[in-house]
């Protein structure tokens, strides 16, 4: 297949009759999907080697970076699922990179969504060191920031303890002998209280991001209410370094910018204490919360492998779940929107947009609903705006099975079109006004999300979904050259080339699914393949190269990660 029919593929075609079809501006009108067609042993092998150099490429020694270009530092939950994609080529590569960013750390427990390499040169990304300043208002104020590294103040989504937990599964042995597990257990649950506690700002048991960068969809169509109340930055005030690299079109806005850089000053002026900054920008995320529901599952499995009590982590994952039904579900929108806690509170249930596109009343609140006006009255509204961040709590276990439904007629409904409209799922509603298929969070569709929506459907039992999902996802990785995101209707790459999490994540599912489950009563052993040397692959096939081939004569050579590990670094 030919990148040209595979972007093909992603021809659009327009829904059930009567239902809602993107704006006309963007000229979408389509013939229909062609049928999902798995890549062949060839085209598989192909995307292996260019994932392998890609990862390979962007090693720096101790981490990877994104791009490095457009992003030459560590970033938080990039490297998580890198670390997810990298299991497969070598576990123990796998293991430093997420302890390389756990070396970051705060002493309050948050994980920052930048580690800086001081070998980088302080101009070549925006905002840098220079900017955060971490090692003097992170440290002056109290919380911790790390001595030894400069860092960012703000976090990303909460992905950590899920990437511990399956490069652990890629090889157990290689983990034990180096305690993986044992070393960075402690800190993701200090990540989890964190989040659990100083950012629980709506007192309603989710943790709130304070910057849009947060919920790592920064520019989304979620936060233009929100971030409306933002004053910007003067624009001369700071220079964008990404827009050396990236096309100005496929990039948030300098209005953007003038805000979250007016948000993150402020921030790091009030010494990045969460209890002293006002956090004008306050929002309950749903894909945040979800990410840090499975990640509390992911210790359960993780605690019991170290002979700890599962127990804690169990509940509350259960208590995070039913604050996230509680505060963020909405029946008439059928999907999950982000609370803005510092908008106007309404009594009875915030209005959103049904499923079916059409408009209709906001719903009277019994006492006994979850949105009653004793509560909406205290935290804020939800925000009527349709994202991908609302889907993605699909991967969380414990969803009551009527919104389990719910979400998945969502997902191929008129909004995001999956499998109808579009191969791949979109940042944001296909129909919303600000839908962009080409700038940043506000249309595109991204490897990331769809790799945690596959992981959702298959979860829920949705099989054939998640196959032809996986497909999709795969033929878009290569036609692309491993692009950073996709246009959702052409499939055309946009943003970066040689993008690490899209390389991870492709060497993932070329692995072929696994049980998406976490817990340890849910964690099908057999799910994954070590790939420690002489371990035989087992679904590639014959004539697979090695696995660990182009790591083993490097790997000798990298450099300790992990300040705490004294113990001398083994092979894969």
């Amino acid at each position: 297949m030919t990148a040209a029919a595979r972007a093909s593929a992603y021809s659009a075609h327009p829904a059930s009759p009567g239902a809602p079809v993107p704006p006309p501006a963007h000229g979408r009108r389509a013939k229909s999907l062609p049928p999902h067609r798995f890549p062949g042993r060839a085209e598989r092998s192909g995307l292996r080697r260019e994932a392998r150099r890609v990862l390979l490429s962007n090693w720096t020694g101790t981490s990877t970076v994104p791009s490095h270009g457009l992003y030459p530092h560590q970033w938080s939950w990039d490297s998580a699922f890198i670390a997810i994609g990298l299991r497969h080529l070598s576990p123990v590569r796998a293991q430093r990179e997420l302890e390389t960013l756990l070396g970051g750390q705060w002493a309050d427990g948050r994980i920052p969504h930048i580690v800086f390499n001081s070998r980088v040169p302080a101009d070549a990304y925006f905002p840098g060191p220079d900017f955060w300043r971490s090692s003097t208002a992170g440290r002056a104020a109290g919380a911790g920031a790390p001595p030894g590294a400069e860092t960012s103040g703000i976090v990303q989504p909460p992905v950590h303890a899920l990437a511990a937990w399956l490069v652990h599964q890629a090889d157990p042995a290689a983990s034990r002998r180096r305690g993986f597990l044992a070393r960075v257990r402690p800190r993701l649950a200090a990540w989890h209280r964190y989040l659990s506690g100083e950012r629980d700002l709506g007192g309603g048991g989710l943790a709130a991001v304070v910057h849009p960068w947060e919920s790592g969809m920064d520019n989304s169509p979620c936060w233009d209410g929100p971030l409306a109340r933002v004053e910007p930055a003067a624009a001369g005030s700071f220079r964008r370094a990404d827009l050396t690299h990236g096309a100005a079109a496929d990039r948030p806005t300098d209005l953007d910018y003038g805000r979250y850089v007016t948000l993150a000053a402020d921030y790091r002026d009030h010494g990045y204490r969460d209890a002293d900054a006002p956090h004008p920008f306050a929002v309950e995320d749903p894909s945040f919360n979800a990410l840090l529901i499975v990640s509390e599952h992911a210790l359960t499995a993780v605690a019991r492998e170290l002979g700890g009590d599962p127990a804690p982590h169990r509940e509350r994952a259960a208590v995070l779940t039913d604050a996230l039904v509680r505060r963020l579900w909405s029946p008439e929108a059928g999907q999950f929107l982000s609370r803005d806690l510092r908008g106007a509170a309404r009594t009875g249930r915030d209005p959103a947009t049904p499923a079916d596109g059409t408009p209709g009343p906001p719903a009277v609140a019994s006492p006994q609903s979850p949105n009653s006006p004793a509560e909406t009255a205290v935290s804020g509204s939800l925000v009527d705006a349709r994202g991908a961040a609302g889907l993605l709590p699909l991967i969380a276990p414990g969803l009551p099975a009527h919104i389990t439904a719910a979400l998945l007629r969502t997902v191929t409904g008129g909004h995001f079109g999956l499998g109808t409209s579009v191969r791949l799922l979109p940042s944001y509603d296909l129909c919303g006004p600000a839908f962009d298929p080409y700038r940043y969070w506000r249309g595109p569709a991204w490897f990331n999300v769809n790799w945690l929506l596959e992981r959702g459907l298959r979860r829920c039992g949705e099989t054939d979904r998640a196959d032809a999902l996986r497909a999709d996802v795969l033929g878009a990785a290569a036609a692309s050259g491993l692009a950073e995101y996709l246009d959702p209707y052409t499939g055309a790459g946009r943003g970066a080339r040689d993008f690490s999490w899209t390389a991870a994540l492709a060497l993932d599912l070329l692995k072929g699914p696994d049980s998406s489950q976490e817990s340890e009563l849910e964690v099908h052993q057999g799910g994954f393949t070590s790939m420690s040397p002489g371990s035989p692959s087992r679904t590639d096939g014959p004539g697979r190269e090695s696995a660990s081939e182009s790591y083993e004569s490097s790997e000798s050579s990298v450099s300790p990660v992990s300040p705490e590990s004294s113990e001398s670094e083994e092979g894969p």
